[in-house]
Formats: structure tokens, sequence, C-alpha cells
């Protein structure tokens, strides 16, 4: 099994998750035991991702399209040094954007 990175929530709680290499030359994530404390708590983590999902919200509830329902995907993946960053997936980024209307409801 790869090296896990330990990320500590803002009350405490240990959140284990596998490591990302980076893929940057002359380095890689080294560990005694395989786990790796992370440089930032899990929400510190994940702050830039919710910023990008509030950003694409208002993008899209905010527009001309005036969708009903917003379901907006990331694929995330946490390592030690940065954080939360965007998955890259079959597409140069995983995000998933799906919008709904429902049926106006005129009598």
């Amino acid at each position: 099994m790869d090296a896990l990175v330990e990320f500590r929530t803002d009350d405490g709680a240990v959140v284990a998750v596998e490591a990302v290499t980076e893929g940057r030359p002359g380095s890689r994530l080294v560990a005694r035991d395989g786990t790796v404390q992370a440089a930032r708590t899990f929400e510190g983590a994940l702050e830039g991702v919710r910023a990008a999902a509030e950003s694409a919200l208002r993008v899209f509830r905010d527009g001309t399209l005036r969708p009903d329902g917003v379901e907006i995907e990331f694929g995330v993946k946490l390592s030690a040094e940065t954080g939360a960053i965007i998955a890259k997936g079959t597409a140069e980024g995983h995000l998933v954007v799906r919008l709904t209307w429902s049926p106006s409801s005129t009598s």
C-alpha cells in the first residue's frame, strides 16, 4: 500500500487518506511508518475546493440559464504539501456540472 497522509480536523479528529505522488523531479513522499502528517488541517486543505465550488455555483445561478438545481462534482486529490487539488480525470480536470429545470406549474 502507498503511504498515508493524516489530516487533523479543526476539532482534532484524524482523517487518513492515500498519498498522492506529485510527480515533481527529485522529490518523493517518504515516511518511516508509511504515514505522513499533513501541513494543513483537513478543512484548510479543502478550502480551495470550497472556493471553487462557490464560484462555479455563482456562475450558474446568477447567469441567464436560471436552473432550478445545480449539481457540481469535483474529483479531489489530497497531498501532504499542497492540500486538496482538483483531480485530473479523463479530461483536463475532473469537474461534472448538472443543471436541472422543473416544468413550470402554470395553471
